[in-house]
């Protein structure tokens, strides 16, 4: 793998790590995640820099945090300190990295913040200091193509958020984050994305 072995798991340990994460907190938030998984490794087959396997466990591992239960975006944290003390960096930043985006120059948390404001101010200063990766940008942008149930468009996913989260004077700029993230990897690619993610129709239609 591009990565050495202490950034992520072996595919083999990642999904124990998974199986254990579903046994002490089980929801529809692991077929999502193995869905991110499988949508990584779709779009990361297609570019010249992206290890496919690097991108399935990183996409299988982004909300491992939910291990810890039923929380909002503390979620992503708990996965970093998981991870970090697993000694994965790696699957420790992206488990932050999804769950913000930039604006004006800003880190901008997602959602609704139930951790306290210590650890949001670390989450907001790691990131700052964290230069995006096409990693980073691709667990986004599958995080956002992923149901528990398969892929879909992404207008559906993100409906699908603020439906349960709610909105907020955000959430417009990360919708357009998103969609850059979509175009910049069609554009790595040469072709749509829907184009190589089985079952989108069905799934957004259903």
């Amino acid at each position: 793998m591009e990565y050495n072995n202490r950034s992520v798991p072996t595919l083999e340990e990642a999904m124990k790590m998974l199986k254990e994460a579903e046994d002490l907190s089980p929801g529809p938030w692991v077929k999502h995640s193995m869905n991110v998984a499988k949508g990584a490794k779709l779009i990361a087959e297609q570019t010249d820099n992206l290890d496919p396997e690097v991108a399935y466990i990183l996409g299988m591992l982004h909300d491992i945090g939910r291990r810890e239960g039923v929380h909002a975006m503390r979620h992503g944290l708990d996965g970093y300190n998981y991870a970090i003390e697993k000694g994965y960096d790696l699957v420790a930043r992206t488990c932050l990295s999804h769950t913000a985006f930039r604006y004006n120059n800003e880190v901008v948390i997602v959602g609704r913040w139930d951790g306290t404001k210590e650890e949001y101010n670390f989450v907001k200063e790691y990131l700052s200091k964290t230069e995006e990766t096409d990693y980073d940008k691709l667990i986004k942008l599958c995080d956002y193509l992923s149901l528990p149930e398969g892929f879909c468009l992404i207008e559906k996913r993100l409906v699908d958020i603020a439906l349960r989260g709610g909105i907020n004077e955000y959430t417009i700029p990360r919708w357009k984050s998103t969609f850059e993230n979509q175009r910049y990897f069609e554009g790595k690619i040469g072709k749509s994305i829907y184009s190589i993610l089985p079952n989108v129709a069905e799934n957004t239609f259903k």
